[in-house]
């Protein structure tokens, strides 16, 4: 059997414009580079664990739940507060900016004292929006590791109000998340609100940096603010490979990784660079409708309702007839149409469907595997 395409699997490298993909068939090096884009600046975790912002058109390699990293790839989002790490709101509350190194690695980070027993900060934000992804990072500080802190999402001053689930403070940073959504549009504004903690006594310090709110159901990368609401651009990641690479008899597409959401149509493809109806594909899609898809030519099927846990699916072709698995267990059997010209692997269907989630691995075999292999 021959991988005649690697991506990732530990192995990164990129630069602007691209980031790599490889063959290394009997030891003779060959690069095969996706097209990466990003208008924008990015955020990441690098392997130290700190977070570390990658400059535009650079692909970032996030190390936040993987010591071995993944491709993120993000769709456009904005932190909708205009300041994340200053000009708070504080009730019981004293406020000490640049007070503790952040997870930056640098001094930004600010204290919370308590000086009442209902210590929360507040920052509003304009938009017209109904569901909202809140987050920031927090830390304990002595009596306040193990209690408790939560979110408040506020329309038009307490007109509308939710409440996140608890989180626990510990003696680490951690990023708390929490999705939360109106019954109605706001006429103006929201308020980002922190509870620290949510039952407090004086004098109860916790440490805090990086408050962000966007317009989204899923949390994406931290945005840093100082004056003005910031955006961070899409990203796109294609046309890896060449005719050399695909085998329009047979082969196999894998993929390691994760989505973001089950709500938005993505795609990963193998096909001929032309448009969508030219039937020569072969497709990983997860569906706006929640579930998960494969399409080889003309043939598509259902596989089963999908998540946004991370999973090792392949797809093996060949004789007309492909065969889906995942995690090691067969999912599907199903005919297809043959397949001409396969040129290109895309983090997209031909012309949509961009991709938004998280690669541990990808790659490509010209070749059909055993179902041991697979």
């Amino acid at each position: 059997m021959a991988q005649t395409l690697k991506f990732g699997n530990k192995v990164w490298a990129a630069k602007e414009d691209s980031v790599l993909a490889y063959n290394d068939i009997n030891n003779n090096y060959k690069p095969l580079p996706f097209d990466f884009a990003r208008a924008s600046i990015g955020t990441r975790v690098n392997k130290e664990g700190l977070i570390e912002t990658m400059g535009q058109d650079i692909a970032r390699i996030d190390y936040t739940d993987s010591a071995d990293g993944v491709l993120l790839l993000e769709p456009a989002s904005t932190n909708l507060l205009t300041q994340s790490n200053n000009n708070f709101v504080g009730n019981q509350v004293s406020i000490s900016y640049n007070n503790a190194i952040s997870p930056t690695g640098e001094n930004n980070a600010f204290k919370l004292t308590a000086n009442g027993i209902d210590p929360f900060i507040s920052q509003n934000a304009t938009t017209t929006s109904t569901t909202f992804t809140l987050s920031v990072y927090a830390k304990g500080v002595g009596n306040t590791i193990g209690k408790v802190c939560n979110f408040f999402l506020i329309g038009d001053n307490y007109v509308q109000a939710q409440q996140s689930s608890n989180f626990i403070l510990t003696d680490q940073w951690k990023r708390f998340e929490s999705t939360l959504t109106l019954s109605s549009a706001p006429s103006s504004y929201v308020q980002w609100r922190f509870d620290i903690p949510s039952v407090a006594e004086i004098g109860d310090e916790t440490l805090v940096f990086g408050a962000q709110i966007e317009a989204l159901s899923y949390p994406s990368s931290y945005i840093p603010t100082s004056g003005s609401t910031v955006t961070r651009a899409a990203e796109t990641c294609n046309n890896s490979g060449n005719s050399e690479v695909f085998n329009d008899s047979e082969g196999v597409l894998f993929f390691d990784g994760s989505v973001f959401t089950t709500n938005e149509s993505l795609c990963i493809s193998v096909n001929d660079g032309g448009a969508t109806g030219s039937g020569n594909r072969v497709e990983l899609l997860w569906f706006s409708d929640g579930n998960f898809y494969t399409q080889v030519g003309n043939s598509s099927q259902e596989f089963i309702s999908s998540n946004t846990f991370y999973n090792k699916i392949l797809i093996k072709y060949g004789s007309g007839s492909y065969d889906l698995y995942v995690n090691g267990f067969r999912r599907i059997t199903n005919t297809f149409t043959s397949l001409t010209g396969l040129v290109s692997l895309d983090f997209k269907r031909q012309g949509s469907f961009t991709f938004k989630g998280k690669t541990k691995e990808l790659g490509y075999y010209d070749t059909a595997l055993t179902d041991a292999e697979l």
